[in-house]
This record gives structure tokens, sequence and C-alpha cells, in this order.
């Protein structure tokens, strides 16, 4: 199972984080489905399935699915809306490498995401935790170093 992130909304109270989920079944079958984590709570925005789901497995999607989105937003079920407790506060990844070791990783996120055939800028988005922003300029500061080759060919 593939999980990337689509965009977040920051509310006053929170946020709401909208994924990109892929089930890939060694038959061939394919579930893409885009799901929303809000309050702790799994919902189901659009599914797309190859062949089609019965009504059975359209009601357990979202079961099957909430532990990789939870896992994605490092959250448990029913922790979105509580407090953090002082000291009890965790990042959804580990802390990202600075440096050349950081910049080195950014570069096999985006190649791996590029030979999946997936937006590498997601995955990199979903290997770091960073926004779109910060990830476009990881990415350059990859590009910068060497690790990746050239956005544009200069003549």
């Amino acid at each position: 199972m593939s999980v990337w992130p689509a965009w977040e909304v920051q509310e006053h109270d929170g946020a709401i984080s909208w994924f990109h989920v892929r089930l890939a079944f060694t038959d061939g079958a394919r579930v893409d489905a885009l799901a929303v984590v809000s309050e702790g709570q799994v919902s189901v925005e659009d599914v797309r399935a190859q062949p089609a789901l019965s009504l059975d497995d359209l009601t357990v999607l979202a079961d099957w699915i909430e532990g990789p989105l939870f896992d994605a937003c490092g959250l448990e079920p029913g922790e979105a809306g509580e407090e953090a407790e002082p000291g009890g506060a965790r990042r959804a990844r580990p802390a990202w490498p600075r440096g050349i070791e950081g910049r080195r990783l950014i570069a096999q996120e985006y190649r791996a995401a590029q030979e999946e055939g997936v937006d590498p800028v997601l995955a990199v988005m979903c290997a770091t935790g960073h926004s779109r922003r910060r990830s476009l300029r990881l990415i350059s500061q990859a590009r910068d170093a060497g690790y990746l080759t050239p956005r544009h060919a200069r003549r």
C-alpha cells in the first residue's frame, strides 16, 4: 500500500489532511482512493478500483487504509482532537538529516518515486513531513549538490 499527501487545510482548531492511497494486489487488481484524516477519523472521499469493488469490500475500505493513514499522520485513532501532554508531543516522522546526507536521501526518494510513476514532489513531502514549498527547496538543493540532474537543459 502506498500513501502520500494530497493537501492539508489548517483550521483554527486543527488541520484536515487529504491523502492519496493506492492498494495494489498481486493479481493486478488496484484500488486508488482519496481519503481524509480529521479529528482522529478516516473518511473516504473518492474510490476508483480495477476491477470494481463489491459493496462488502467498499464498506471495509476505510478499515483497510486506516492504519497506514494514521501512521502517515503520526496519530492513533481518536488522537487528532486531543490535547498533547507536556513532553508527549511527537512528530509524524523522525527528524530528516541535514546537509549532504539529507540531500542524498532526498534524491533517492525523488528517483524512487519517478521509477514507480508517482509524483516525486509528493513522495519527498511524505518522506520528510515538510510542506510542498519546503520539499521543492530541498529538491533544488539536491540538484545543486549534483544528486539529481538539472531540471532544464541550458543552451
